[in-house]
């Protein structure tokens, strides 16, 4: 009994770790409401300062409008009202992450977020990521790949597919 218990704790452990492992890389890291978040950054195309936002009526809080981005129109969200953060006025360190999010059939959709701040590029190993904790049943925690501990601190790693719902993105991206 014992040794059957020892190997289903092995067996855990390493499917832990091995999901971890693919975790690890290089995360674009930002701030937003005073804490400090990662995006894989192979989702990102580029980050612009804050530029003039056409706004687009009947659509979420959070989605702000549409930006002209070389001739391509993306829609813009304010991760901070995705989050139900308070609303902050945008300043200079204010940035859109221009990302490329996933959806079901693989497609790709360009948006672009509003963060409060872009940080720096961090390449986080795998023994520096921790599993999502789990805050409770009715708590959907998808949107987080795992909870880096850098630099003294704690940085949320996102998944920005789950965080965004591409079918979502494409349906404002149609309304555009």
């Amino acid at each position: 009994m014992q040794s059957v218990l020892n190997e289903v704790k092995e067996n855990s452990a390493s499917k832990t770790l091995e999901g971890l492992e693919n975790k690890e890389g290089k995360y674009l890291t930002f701030g937003l409401g005073g804490e400090e978040y990662g995006l894989e950054i192979l989702k990102v195309k580029e980050i612009i300062g804050i530029m003039n936002i056409t706004f687009v009526p009947h659509t979420p809080m959070y989605v702000k409008g549409v930006i002209n981005l070389r001739g391509k129109v993306i829609p813009v969200i304010d991760l901070r009202l995705k989050f139900g953060m308070d609303s902050l006025e945008y300043n200079e360190r204010t940035c859109i992450v221009v990302v490329d999010i996933a959806d079901k059939s693989g497609n790709k959709v360009m948006i672009g977020i509003v963060v409060d701040s872009v940080s720096e590029v961090l390449n986080i190993k795998a023994e520096e990521i921790e599993d999502t904790p789990t805050f409770g049943v009715r708590l959907n925690t998808d949107y987080i790949l795992g909870m880096a501990k850098v630099k003294g601190g704690i940085k949320i790693l996102l998944d920005i597919d789950e965080v965004l719902g591409a079918e979502e993105v494409a349906a404002w991206d149609r309304a555009a």
